[in-house]
Order: structure tokens, then C-alpha cells, then sequence
């Protein structure tokens, strides 16, 4: 599996629910809270995002929880 990272923030609920999912399909990734890391929040901004959550598996970059193409992505990461 290709890498996983999520940029998210205590309270944000789509955050809750894409964590919730990766973790319900046993995908490892890496969490990253924008609030609290400054790097974080860099990165996250370098992305042209100021949302989250903003999910970035091998490379590729989706801002928001869309369930769906998230799942495109996690089946095309795994090939």
C-alpha cells in the first residue's frame, strides 16, 4: 500500500468520519492536526488547501471526505 497521510483537526467531523474509514478498511496512515502542527499546516497550505479533512494517498490529493473516491484512490494505491 502506498502512503496514506490525513490532515485533520480536533472537532472537525468529516475528519472523524475519513479516519473512521480508513480505519474500518485496516488502512495504515498517518495523521497529521493542523492545529497543532505548525509543518502540518504548512504542507497542508503548500497543497492549496485550507480545509480538512485533506487526504493525500500516494501523491494524489482530495480535499474533503468524498467516500467514494476515496475508495477509487485506496484500490488504485494498492495495484
Amino acid at each position: 500500500m502506498k502512503p496514506v497521510v490525513l490532515y485533520s483537526q480536533p472537532g472537525c467531523p468529516p475528519c472523524f468520519a475519513a479516519k473512521q474509514f480508513l480505519k474500518s478498511r485496516g488502512v495504515a496512515f498517518e495523521y497529521k492536526d493542523v492545529q497543532a502542527d505548525p509543518e502540518a499546516m504548512r504542507e497542508l497550505l503548500e497543497m492549496n488547501s485550507r480545509s480538512t479533512p485533506t487526504l493525500v494517498v500516494d501523491g494524489e490529493v482530495m480535499i474533503g471526505f468524498d467516500p467514494d473516491r476515496l475508495e477509487t484512490m485506496l484500490s488504485a494505491a494498492s495495484r
